[in-house]
């Protein structure tokens, strides 16, 4: 298999689909929203708010979210 290959998770359309995708693998992976915000270095304030898809936090602390849940975020062009 090639691991170069990247297995798509979903298509996020809004602020809604990312923080659903998040609270999904975090909770796949057992971790609480405390220990979410602890392992990415952000309050737990505010993993509450990005799983609850609120439109205006702070883009370079989502990348350190999908970043600690082994997420890597990808751009298509639209077909």
């Amino acid at each position: 298999m090639n691991s170069s290959v990247i297995t798509p998770i979903g298509k996020i359309l809004n602020a809604r689909d990312l923080g659903k995708l998040v609270r999904d693998l975090r909770e796949k992976q057992g971790a609480t929203q405390a220990d979410l915000a602890n392992f990415a270095q952000t309050g737990q304030r505010f993993i509450v708010d990005l799983e609850g898809g609120k439109a205006t936090v702070r883009f370079d602390k989502v990348l350190q979210v999908l970043n600690i849940l082994g997420v890597e975020l990808t751009a298509t062009r639209r077909k």
